[in-house]
């Protein structure tokens, strides 16, 4: 195994959260677009009850009020709800597309989010699993998503032909950003992450450029959720060993109250407490500790107990 399912578990949520500060920290007055806190409540979601209950998530989710924003930013943040789900099930394509398309159901039914959803957590499923070939992934996802009215999979064929003749970034712009639209989001986010596949600077760099300082509003959410993207997947594949050392010194200075968290190891903990429960080896309750700032929801206070058989672990 080329990296632990630990560090892909962790550079999955470190990536995204990572591809989202990118572009805020350009800007001192730029606001965050707060992808994470629905992520982390699913997170949770998953732990405390060790499987997929759509109920609870509507009712956790109906905290965030995810309709106040526009539409294709709600589309990315639900997006990113999902990564929990993609990383809980990663291990079988079956239960993969099921509980995706079943998590989904929160949420007004939106073809392009249903196929941009099944890319995004068949490519990090991919990851997780060592399959990823960067020759057939687009493909193979193109498969996965079967037959569809949207012009997501027409989307992802240009980004295979951009790779193929080793298109740069420039061209790969003209051709899949000339509308503000999820589909072309998503996109770029593959030809930013596969075209620079094994570096995960690099990757992130590429999807937040700008080379306009004072970007309008609509340029910088979109390049916040092509970051929040590219991170998500490069981080699945390259593990929290491809993430910079100087990068997560930074994000671990940051105020991370917009994630619902209280600091940075909580993100590391949330991550190392699904795999826990991915794993079948150990029951993990959520506990609010005795500190609780700013509405964070402080836990982790785990008191884990074996049930697998010793050097077992059960797949779901």
């Amino acid at each position: 195994m080329r990296y632990s399912v630990m560090s892909r578990f962790r550079g999955t949520l470190l990536g995204a959260l990572l591809g989202e500060s990118l572009v805020s920290a350009r800007e001192t007055k730029s606001e965050s677009l707060h992808f994470g806190k629905m992520a982390v409540v699913g997170t949770e979601s998953l732990i405390t009850l060790g499987r997929l209950d759509v109920n609870d998530w509507i009712a956790r989710q109906q905290l965030e009020s995810p309709h106040s924003d526009a539409s294709d930013i709600v589309s990315i943040k639900v997006i990113l709800a999902t990564l929990p789900v993609a990383l809980f099930f990663h291990d079988n394509t079956i239960k993969l597309r099921q509980n995706l398309l079943r998590v989904l159901q929160i949420w007004e039914d939106d073809p392009v989010l249903r196929d941009g959803t099944l890319a995004v957590g068949y490519a990090i499923a991919q990851s997780l699993n060592e399959k990823l070939d960067p020759q057939t992934l687009i493909p193979q996802t193109i498969s996965f998503l079967g037959e569809t009215p949207t012009s997501v999979p027409q989307q992802l064929s240009k980004v295979h032909t951009l790779l193929e003749q080793k298109a740069g970034l420039e061209r790969a712009q003209a051709e899949l950003s000339r509308e503000e639209k999820l589909n072309n989001t998503i996109a770029m986010a593959f030809y930013c992450f596969l075209s620079t596949l094994e570096d995960f600077r690099l990757a992130v760099l590429r999807a937040t450029h700008n080379s306009d300082f004072k970007m309008q509003d609509t340029t910088r959410l979109k390049l916040q959720a092509t970051g929040v993207i590219t991170g998500a997947l490069s981080g699945a594949y390259n593990s929290t060993a491809g993430i910079p050392v100087n990068w997560r010194v930074l994000l671990s200075q940051t105020n991370l109250t917009a994630w619902g968290l209280a600091n940075f190891s909580q993100m590391l903990e949330l991550a190392d407490a699904l795999l826990a429960v991915w794993s079948g080896m150990y029951n993990f309750t959520l506990k609010p500790s005795e500190s609780k700032e700013d509405g964070c929801a402080t836990f982790l206070e785990v008191t884990p107990s074996v049930y697998a058989a010793p050097r077992v672990i059960r797949s779901r």
